[in-house]
């Protein structure tokens, strides 16, 4: 192959799988709400199947509804017949996933969970199938073309059923309000839980809290600042209500103007407004105030009251960034 062939094989790759998940719009209908609603009303668990490429794609979904607040398992339809039947429990909802409807594992299968009396969901590509039959409810992924040359290997159909499984998740999400604190209780862990629950009031702590009274000395000023070390003090009155800052840059301002004189105090040269960030802010709301006004540190305050100092490598070192 050349470089230009290889190119354009993938692209015809992206192409037909694009044109499988688009194909999916028609199928959601009644069927697709009725599957939502009786998902959402569920007491128990929802039990996900499929053989081959179809319960790779089960597990991802079983994945996701676990991970959005739907309890779900995953049961190899192959295992299902010695003995992993055992995990589906009377209020359980079952769904198969399977592009033909009718490979081996899923016509054995069939009738077990028939007799069992639980609401069967068929994810299938094949409307004439023996699982779109026998389904009480049938969620249509029929795709006209597998990205395969040779039209045989699953790849625009599982395209299609992961799509369709997403489509459901995102649904019951919605439907049963969960937002992005009920997403962090289930991701606590790694860069995404932290973006979720980190608070600015969870580390500004080990920081220095470098503070001086708005009469301080330009000599006090400078002590302050060089022995906590952060290039910038907060100036506050006696009640420790947040003043004003001053940074490094203030002071090379007034050394450049000649004002600096034995009489100038914090009040003459700090910043009244300094850019600060509320105690119970998310880490990443600290993050988006100093990427905005292009700062490297914020004051931490409660209401007026100063507290502290966060730092850019504060986010660094938690992973926010």
């Amino acid at each position: 192959m050349t470089n230009q062939s290889i190119t354009e094989t993938a692209l015809r790759t992206i192409r037909l799988e694009a044109g499988s998940i688009i194909g999916l719009e028609q199928y959601i209908n009644d069927d697709f709400v009725k599957a939502v609603n009786t998902i959402a009303a569920c007491k128990g668990r929802i039990v996900v199947s499929g053989i081959g490429k179809s319960g790779i794609i089960a597990q991802k979904i079983v994945a996701t509804l676990n991970s959005t607040g739907t309890p779900a398992v995953f049961m190899h339809a192959a295992d299902a017949i010695h003995g992993d039947l055992g995990m589906i429990q009377p209020d359980d909802i079952v769904i198969l996933i399977s592009k033909s409807g009718v490979s081996p594992e899923i016509k054995v299968l069939l009738p077990f969970i028939k007799n069992f009396n639980n609401t069967l969901v068929a994810i299938v590509g094949s409307m004439g199938s023996l699982l779109a039959q026998q389904a009480d409810i049938v969620l249509n992924t029929a795709v006209t073309q597998e990205a395969c040359p040779n039209n045989l290997a699953p790849t625009s159909s599982t395209t299609a059923q992961l799509v369709m499984g997403d489509a459901l998740a995102v649904a019951l999400m919605e439907l049963r309000g969960f937002n992005s604190n009920d997403f962090a209780k289930f991701h606590p862990g790694g860069t995404l839980g932290k973006r979720l629950y980190l608070r600015v009031q969870d580390f500004y702590l080990h920081n220095e809290k470098p503070k001086v009274e708005e009469g301080a000395t330009l000599k006090r000023v400078i002590m302050e600042m060089t022995s906590k070390r952060l290039g910038a003090t907060a100036v506050v009155d006696k009640q420790n209500n947040l003043l004003g800052i001053i940074t490094d840059g203030d002071l090379r301002r007034m050394l450049e103007k000649n004002i600096a004189s034995e009489k100038t105090t914090a009040k003459d040269i700090m910043t009244k407004t300094p850019v600060t960030v509320d105690l119970e802010a998310l880490a990443v709301e600290a993050l988006d105030i100093l990427r905005s006004h292009d700062i490297t540190q914020l004051i931490v305050t409660d209401k007026s009251q100063y507290l502290g100092f966060i730092h850019l490598h504060d986010l660094i070192r938690e992973g926010i960034i």
